[in-house]
């Protein structure tokens, strides 16, 4: 059926959560009341990536972009745009620097220098049907492959393409094929990685929700290319709307004939299942993916021998991350030498960070590898929220690092990142403020990788825990500077000995914070104060001149340390102050300070 117009609706997991599904069924009522369903299609798509405004609603093809759309703005979106044709101005994204609303994505600065390959049809198509996949050029990538290339030329392209594992490890994807190829068995495998685990990720997670399909198209090709005929995904068991998506592509799939026994009449068989993981950070390192998909304890072990020439049961298997599987099909379709066209001379193409923290426009970006840091933030992010000062960003989760001011005009790539002291990852990207304070920062992923250590080895299992106790120590004011030699002198130690990326990482963040704000560290050790306000343990409350003697912060005190006269300024006592906050968040006149 030929529409004019089509309602696009995020069916994303944020947006969904923000009652997106009611919005969508709220303009398809009216739609049907009104008699307009032959004129208007609504369709719930996967993310368009811009989280922090959401619910979305795009109208094509005008390209009008809704945000922070509730369910009673749809007798508004249906009355006034689709019917009138009028833009509704208090729905349209205003620009944070110039104030300014904007009509469409294409002249918004969160787009503008992002280039989608991986996230091409996320906010697009309806992700649970593959005949819209098919409209975009869906499984021509397959049919090529099958009908006019060999293993080798397959691989060959994914070569010289120079696709880099996008799961934090940077492997060559083609190289990684090629020994799978080469090492020959009865039965081989490809898995696809989903288990995505770093705090504040969802790169993965949003592309199974949006285009499933590219996934899977790409682990056929990836099968026909290796010789294997099985597929698995192992995903989070935690991530329910990736994986009901990913069960109807690969049903869909399976009724076209893209999945099974003789895909399109060229005599390659190729299936998948799906494995569910339980949410350990551990199994996200390909051996212990394994492990646990064999369901054995998910710990990593020692290579070599690599999975590509024993993995899953022993066979050789191919381990590709979700991110890197879903550039394949326009890798194959458009060359590897348009691919290697775009980005750097070692890190070629696009990569998807999840941006978030104190930023103006969190959500997911893909931009051109060799873009700065300082274009990430200040241009597609708008730049640091409520005027506040850039501090840091953190790179790589809980395996990168901290990185400064002076880091922001370095290009994101592979290689650039790592002689930083930082990582690529699999594409966290966290932006702190002047409010943010270091230590605590190394604290929270300390944290994150003492929980999520597997144990196996003794430098990740009791090395990162005294990293963790000497940093609490720290934190309380308790610290020395003996235990700022020994945070160094350890980290490097897990480092140089621990099995597996997660030890060999996990320091990152106490070195680069260490490297870059030593004077932070030395501030609670000497002074036993942080200056970012923000330990509460060496926090001191104290009032000042602005007082006016409201009596607000007297009583909201649970402790009954202020003292004054109404109209007269008051006084904290400092011995009794539990430092609760309960005050400062109270005074409407700036008159407490913390610090």
């Amino acid at each position: 059926m030929a529409y004019k117009k089509h309602v696009l609706i995020c069916g994303g997991t944020g947006c969904l959560s923000s009652k997106a599904g009611t919005i969508a069924e709220n303009i398809e009522s009216l739609l049907v009341e009104k008699g307009m369903t032959e004129d208007v299609q609504v369709i719930k798509t996967g993310c368009f990536g811009f989280c922090e405004k959401g619910p979305i609603v795009k109208i094509v093809p005008d390209n009008t972009f809704y945000v922070e759309v509730k369910p009673e703005d749809a007798a508004r979106i249906v009355e006034e745009d689709l019917i009138k044709g009028e833009k509704i101005e208090t729905l349209l994204f205003r620009d944070p620097v110039t104030k300014k609303r904007v009509e469409d994505s294409d002249h918004m600065d969160f787009y503008k220098k992002q280039q989608r390959i991986a996230l091409r049809n996320c906010g697009l198509i309806d992700p649970e049907n593959i005949d819209e996949y098919f409209g975009n050029r869906g499984y021509q990538a397959l049919g090529k492959v099958l009908t006019e290339m060999s293993q080798q030329e397959v691989i060959d392209e994914m070569k010289l393409s120079g696709l880099r594992g996008r799961g934090g490890g940077g492997f060559p994807t083609g190289l990684k094929w090629q020994f799978a190829l080469n090492n020959a068995a009865d039965q081989k495998y490809v898995v696809c990685n989903a288990d995505e685990g770093d705090p504040g990720a969802f790169m993965d997670r949003s592309i199974l929700e949006g285009d499933a399909h590219s996934v899977i198209e790409a682990m056929a090709i990836c099968g026909y290319a290796t010789g294997a005929t099985k597929g698995l995904v192992y995903i989070r068991a935690e991530y329910p709307l990736a994986i009901n998506r990913l069960k109807k592509a690969m049903a869909q799939a399976k009724e076209y004939g893209m999945l099974g026994d003789n895909i399109l009449n060229s005599g390659f068989n190729f299936d998948i299942e799906i494995k569910y993981g339980a949410g350990a950070f551990v199994c996200g390192e390909e051996t212990a993916l394994i492990h646990s998909m064999e369901g054995e304890r998910g710990e990593p072990t020692s290579k070599p021998p690599f999975p590509a020439e024993s993995g899953y049961w022993g066979k050789p298997t191919n381990v590709n991350n979700v991110e890197t599987l879903a550039n394949i099909p326009e890798i194959i379709l458009n060359g590897g030498q348009w691919y290697k066209g775009i980005g750097t001379e070692k890190s070629s193409g696009t990569k998807v960070f999840a941006l978030a923290g104190k930023i103006n426009n969190v959500g997911l970006v893909e931009v051109p590898m060799g873009t700065t840091l300082r274009e990430v933030i200040f241009e597609i992010g708008g730049g640091i929220r409520n005027g506040k000062k850039f501090k840091a960003v953190q790179t790589g989760g809980p395996s990168g690092g901290c990185l400064t001011e002076k880091d922001l005009d370095v290009k994101i790539d592979f290689d650039s990142l790592t002689a930083i002291g930082s990582m690529m990852g699999s594409g966290g990207m966290i932006v702190l403020d002047e409010d943010d304070c270091m230590v605590a920062v190394s604290k929270f992923y300390l944290e994150f990788t003492v929980e999520e250590s597997c144990g196996k080895c003794t430098p990740c299992r009791i090395g990162n825990k005294r990293l963790l106790e000497m940093l609490e120590k720290i934190t309380k004011g308790n610290g020395t500077m003996k235990d700022l030699e020994l945070l160094k002198e350890l980290s490097e130690t897990i480092k140089d000995t621990s099995l597996c990326g997660l030890g060999q990482t996990a320091p990152n963040p106490v070195l680069s914070t260490l490297n870059n704000f030593w004077d932070e560290y030395v501030a609670h050790v000497k002074d036993k104060r942080c200056p970012a306000g923000s330990c509460e343990d060496l926090l001191t409350y104290s009032i000042n001149d602005k007082c006016i003697g409201c009596t607000a912060c007297a009583r909201v005190c649970p402790v009954n340390c202020i003292a004054g006269k109404v109209k007269e300024m008051h006084v904290i006592d400092t011995e009794k102050c539990i430092k609760c906050g309960a005050c400062y968040d109270k005074c409407k006149f700036g008159a407490i300070d913390r610090g």
